[in-house]
């Protein structure tokens, strides 16, 4: 999986941290204040958007007076305690983050969150120090499922993307790689469990966790 790789590039939210499950409560959370329910094509359809994109999406849907940064500004005031308490490190990833260190194969994070809440979990759970670039979509045109997120990380560590090697773990993420020219490897994760026949069949590579890593690769630390 690693052969001929010279860049590795993250998303966070289910993919290195286990937290997408808090956003759906959130959402659920600032709809009852309208006395709205969360809508069962929501996920969807926000899926891969930026933080701003997100906001200006829920502005739009469901008429709201607050203006995108008041809204935005509240949702990171609702997710703060999950980010600085609750969110674990997916099972593996700090073995995978100390062997590609170790590599040194440069590493980046492109994310979908705001850059509030990304830098609150990185230094949270001591991994900042891993990432050479760490970039939301807020930085770039268009989010996920465009390119544009992996495309700017890429160039960030000097890496042409079709030596790059992106983990991700929705749809929208895997498609955005594959446009940016890199290799994907799909991660499982709960919140898009019944996504996960089309994960695999969108992306290079699939796992259920960062420990069949060091399986498939034969024990990734003892490689010639």
């Amino acid at each position: 999986m690693f052969e001929n790789i010279e860049g590795v590039l993250f998303d966070l939210d289910g993919t290195l941290v286990d937290s997408m499950w808090l956003w759906e409560a959130i959402d659920i959370d600032f709809l009852k204040k309208y006395n709205l329910d969360l809508p069962e094509d929501l996920v969807d359809d926000i899926e891969g958007k930026s933080f701003t994109e997100t906001a200006t999406y829920f502005k739009n849907r469901f008429g709201l007076k607050e203006t995108v940064a008041e809204i935005k500004t509240e949702w990171n005031a609702m997710a703060l305690d999950y980010y600085t308490n609750k969110v674990p490190l997916k099972e593996g990833v700090l073995d995978l983050l100390d062997y590609l260190k170790e590599k040194n194969i440069p590493m980046g994070i492109g994310t979908s969150n705001s850059r509030d809440l990304v830098d609150i979990v990185l230094k949270k759970l001591n991994i900042d120090h891993y990432f050479d670039s760490v970039r939301t979509s807020c930085e770039v045109k268009k989010g996920k499922p465009s390119p544009d997120i992996y495309l700017q990380v890429a160039k960030d560590l000097k890496v042409n993307p079709e030596k790059c090697l992106v983990f991700e773990d929705v749809v929208n993420g895997i498609i955005a790689g594959k446009k940016a020219g890199a290799k994907v490897c799909a991660v499982y994760d709960e919140h898009t469990e019944g996504y996960t026949e089309a994960k695999i069949k969108l992306a290079d590579y699939y796992i259920e966790n960062y420990n069949e890593l060091f399986t498939i690769e034969e024990g990734l630390r003892n490689e010639a």
